[in-house]
């Protein structure tokens, strides 16, 4: 579709912002406007967020005009980064705002089309507003959206939901964070009134075609449940090799239209060294001189941007900049600082109040931070798409060269930028191997789905094979799934003794009718109730505790101990607090000799350490110091 198949203010506002569009705007919009999932790959700075934007403007703006705008989210964004999602609601705000501007120019009046963050951030009051005002355009994270798909309120405002976008897809398509996403992804779908159009956003993937596969997900023909892909000779997620894993990946052309205009740019990328030998660590000279070549470079430009790998190191560089530039010039930003400071360093380095930031990979993403001249990577960043990600921070914008300056501080560290270095100038990207089918991931989103609505299994396996990374999930290792996470059923209750007080809960399954519906002896017989044993002081005051959560496999070696001897199997918990553990150990009281063994202060555990000898799931146990 080029610009012409736009409504007219949207292409007066687009012409007076912008020259022409680029290429990955003009292969884009085709393929999102008839409603296919997209995948575009474009270098950074090539207006890829606008390319998936403008079609979903464009729809709101026709359907406010012609008074059909509906009260619902339209658009969901997806963003790895709170700052990055923080962003956009800001380049969108401003454009909107615009188009109204130009529509009420010409007389055509047009409706607000409201924008809203929703991340870890968000205060109180605007989530609450949300819930009573959905916003058309959602913006949030990875987490967010799962925690949105899971709450009643959150489910409400996204059955509307007609688009998807998910930005930086290569920095989560390689890890649990993008299995994670992917289920959210799928519950999405279902959840949905009507298809959810898919477009994925990166400047770095390979191989392109499975992250398609992975942006998409599988059709119902290939999820439907009925057949078992691997069936017991799949090995479970930690034991699958990566190599395995890649052999495993199915072929086939992707069902997404992929838009790749390539990841290369002219980058003036080079190795700064001091003169000193560099050893198997950074000795503080070196250091010194480090920081001191890095305070030069930042003199000799306008803004800077200086990216190290940890959030302590961060602390560390933005100090010691600061002791050579002046506490003014310098600001720190990553993931731990409260919102209030992060959005201020950003609003700092963007308003020129600030010549260097120093950053994790808090702002490694495609954020608009104002026109940044330099960029310096202190170490090794490790691959080269984060390279390229990071000195693509610089120069941010069509026709502008990104600059970069790479700090290796030891002999292993200098291999390293060696290397990314050769692989950034021929052209070579990291290949990404997803996980396969990890089912500690699948076990949260199993729970949060049960607790939602009611799931019969077929169907929930069904859905959790249409998320790619699960597409070989075996029903085997599903059903061992349900079996973990199946609330346990109540027992009867046995007369505590006297040194202790035990009791039990169990979770309300009424609501996870899929769950409770398929009872297994093996998994009641290796998991129990929660249970809480405490015990007044010797000297009759109150006790201060501390909880230990202990596995609840079955523990052959120590029934007797586990279990009264009044007729209760095994697998109950009521602890006999005069029995003793078999590697039970005296406890030094407060004059420094061994306490006895037996009495209130042997029972079960006394310390994490003792606690992780035993296997299984939760007991919970309090200690207590007399």
């Amino acid at each position: 579709m080029p610009l012409s198949g736009f409504h007219p203010i949207v292409q007066r506002w687009f012409l007076e912002r912008f020259e022409a569009a680029t290429p990955a705007q003009e292969r884009g919009w085709p393929a999102i406007a008839q409603g296919h999932h997209t995948l575009i790959a474009a270098p950074t700075g090539s207006g890829k967020t606008l390319a998936a934007f403008l079609t979903c403007i464009d729809r709101l703006v026709r359907a406010g005009l012609e008074g059909r705008l509906p009260d619902r989210t339209e658009v969901v964004y997806v963003s790895p980064l709170r700052a990055l999602a923080n962003d956009v609601e800001r380049n969108l705000t401003e454009p909107l705002a615009e188009i109204r501007e130009l529509a009420e120019a010409v007389g055509t009046p047009l409706p607000e089309i409201r924008v809203a963050v929703r991340t870890g951030d968000t205060p109180q009051r605007d989530r609450q507003a949300m819930t009573r005002r959905p916003p058309h355009i959602l913006i949030t994270t990875p987490e967010s959206l799962y925690i949105l798909l899971t709450s009643e309120s959150g489910r409400r405002g996204l059955r509307g939901a007609r688009t998807l976008i998910v930005d930086e897809v290569h920095a989560i398509v390689g890890n649990k964070r993008g299995s994670h996403l992917s289920l959210s992804m799928e519950r999405l779908r279902a959840l949905a009134d009507g298809p959810v159009t898919r477009i994925g956003l990166s400047a770095t993937q390979r191989p392109i075609e499975e992250v398609a596969r992975f942006l998409v997900g599988a059709d119902d023909d290939e999820a439907d449940g009925s057949e078992d892909p691997r069936g017991d000779a799949a090995a479970p997620c930690g034991d699958a090799p990566l190599a395995d894993a890649a052999e495993s990946l199915r072929g086939g052309a992707p069902p997404a239209q992929i838009v790749d205009v390539g990841h290369a740019r002219d980058m003036d990328l080079a190795l700064e060294m001091s003169d000193d030998e560099l050893g198997p660590i950074a000795s503080h000279e070196l250091w010194a001189r480090t920081l001191d070549r890095v305070a030069e470079l930042v003199a000799a430009h306008r803004s800077t941007l200086v990216f190290v790998n940890t959030r302590r190191l961060a602390e560390r560089v933005a100090h010691l900049l600061s002791l050579r530039l002046g506490q003014e010039a310098v600001v720190a930003h990553h993931g731990s600082l409260s919102r209030e400071r992060r959005l201020a360093a950003e609003r700092r380095l963007k308003d020129g109040g600030a010549r260097v930031c120093v950053a994790t990979a808090s702002l490694e993403l495609g954020i608009d931070i104002g026109a940044v001249d330099l960029v310096c990577q202190i170490g090794s960043p490790r691959s080269i798409g984060l390279l390229l990600q990071r000195v693509g921070r610089s120069g941010h914008s069509l026709g502008a060269t990104p600059k970069g300056r790479l700090f290796p501080l030891t002999r292993d560290e200098l291999m390293e930028c060696i290397a990314l270095l050769r692989g950034a100038w021929s052209g070579n990207l990291d290949r990404y191997v997803m996980p396969p089918w990890p089912l500690d991931v699948l076990a949260q989103q199993i729970v949060a789905m049960c607790a939602a609505e009611e799931w019969g299994e077929d169907e929930l396996y069904g859905l959790c094979r249409r998320a790619h990374p699960y597409r070989d999930l075996p029903r085997d290792r599903f059903d061992q799934v349900l079996d973990c996470s199946r609330p346990a059923r109540p027992r009867a209750r046995a007369a505590a003794p006297p040194c202790c007080t035990a009791t039990g809960s169990t979770e309300d399954s009424s609501r996870a009718a899929g769950l409770a519906s398929r009872p297994s002896p093996a998994a009641a017989r290796s998991r129990t109730t929660p249970t809480t044993m405490s015990s007044p002081s010797r000297r009759g005051r109150s006790s201060a505790r501390c909880s230990k959560t202990l596995p609840s496999r079955a523990w052959p070696a120590t029934s007797s101990f586990l279990a009264t001897r009044r007729g209760r199997s095994a697998g109950s918990r009521a602890v006999a607090c005069g029995s003793k553990p078999p590697t039970a150990l005296p406890l030094p009281s407060r004059s420094g000799s061994a306490r006895p063994r037996g009495g209130p202060r042997s029972c079960l555990t006394r310390s994490p350490s003792f606690a992780r000898r035993w296997a299984g799931a939760s007991i919970r146990v309090t200690a207590w110091s007399g």
